[in-house]
């Protein structure tokens, strides 16, 4: 399944470039401007299965790093900086991962 088939190209483009720049990225803001936030918690899992680039079950930091490119190919990767950010917001048992769950709580809280 493609990032496409679940999200507007035009949403995922606009934020895309209004967080181009290094140590902007703001999950929140993201998530609301591609429609992620309004989503079901089923489309949120099936965005999460994409994310999961090796299919553990889990977004690690490596992973998170390059979440963007989840929804374009051509994104920029994120900072360290905003790697370990995202991954404190959203780590709730701090197994230094974001399970399935933890990600759809992230997005809709």
């Amino acid at each position: 399944m493609a990032m496409k088939d679940l999200l507007k190209a035009d949403d995922i483009k606009k934020a895309l470039d209004a967080f181009k720049a290094a140590e902007s990225f703001n999950h929140k803001k993201f998530f609301d401007m591609i429609g992620l936030k309004a989503k079901s918690a089923e489309d949120v899992r099936k965005v999460f299965s994409v994310l999961d680039v090796d299919n553990s079950g889990y977004i690690e930091e490596e992973e998170l790093k390059f979440v963007l490119k989840g929804f374009a190919s051509d994104a920029r990767d994120l900072s360290d900086t905003e790697t370990k950010a995202f991954l404190a917001a959203a780590d709730r048992d701090g197994d230094g991962k974001i399970g399935i769950d933890e990600f759809e709580a992230l997005v809709h809280e």
